[in-house]
């Protein structure tokens, strides 16, 4: 398969994995059926459990930029089509989120300045969680998520279960980190919403890069050292 197609494929996932989730947490959670925060976490889960099934086989359903560092590190994937990777995951993150802002305007009394489900931490943390706090927690909450895909995807590992496990795992994520984060551990999910809203969700956009990046390597390399038969 070409690194078009898959690149293609990954700005795809991307999109659904932001549009469903940020979709459930601005349309969803807060509405007459109140699905709340676990329901958002479950709707995050879905989005990834149900792509890996779609499109794992093409492109290895990343649909995030600390993922796919994280496989760098681990040597499941090449350096040199990182690149294209996560520019698409951006650019899916980037579209769902304007669908998303498009769909939620329509309400009336829609407030921008709500956040359309921006990660932010300090005041804009939903339980005013502080930055350093917000910097563990998506640092933690990456790195094993980056340990349990490698570890669910090795060729050890029961065949097919893949997805169960990764999905649960970023339902779990965001059921211990949503009050502190509002839970990004990818920044393209965290990237389409803040350019949206702008003003101070760009202004901390910058965690949402620094710390899963800083996450995933840590998985990574975790996960290779533990991995290794040979060592």
């Amino acid at each position: 398969m070409s690194l078009l197609k898959r690149s293609a494929t990954e700005l795809l996932g991307t999109f659904w994995l932001v549009l469903g989730g940020c979709g459930s947490a601005v349309i969803a959670a807060s509405s007459p059926v109140g699905i709340g925060v676990l329901g958002v976490a479950l709707a995050f889960g879905l989005t990834v459990l149900t792509m890996a099934f779609a499109i794992g086989h093409i492109s290895g359903c990343h649909l995030n930029p600390a993922v796919s560092v994280g496989l760098v590190v681990g040597g499941r994937f090449p350096a040199k089509e990182l690149p294209a990777y996560i520019i698409a995951q951006v650019i899916g993150g980037i579209l769902a989120a304007a669908l998303l802002y498009h769909i939620a305007s329509g309400k009336e009394g829609f407030d921008i300045a709500a956040g359309l489900a921006s990660n932010g931490y300090g005041e804009h943390s939903p339980g005013k969680y502080s930055m350093a706090s917000g910097f563990v927690t998506e640092l933690v909450m990456t790195a094993m998520f980056v340990v349990i895909i490698l570890g669910a995807t090795d060729k050890r590992a029961p065949a097919g279960l893949a997805p169960i496990a990764i999905g649960l795992a970023l339902t779990l994520i965001h059921l211990i980190s949503i009050p502190v984060t509002n839970t990004s551990v990818n920044p393209a999910r965290s990237t389409g919403p803040a350019l949206m809203v702008g003003g101070w969700a760009i202004a901390q956009l910058w965690m949402f890069w620094v710390a899963p990046l800083l996450g995933a390597v840590l998985g990574g390399g975790i996960y290779r050292w533990l991995g290794d038969e040979d060592k």
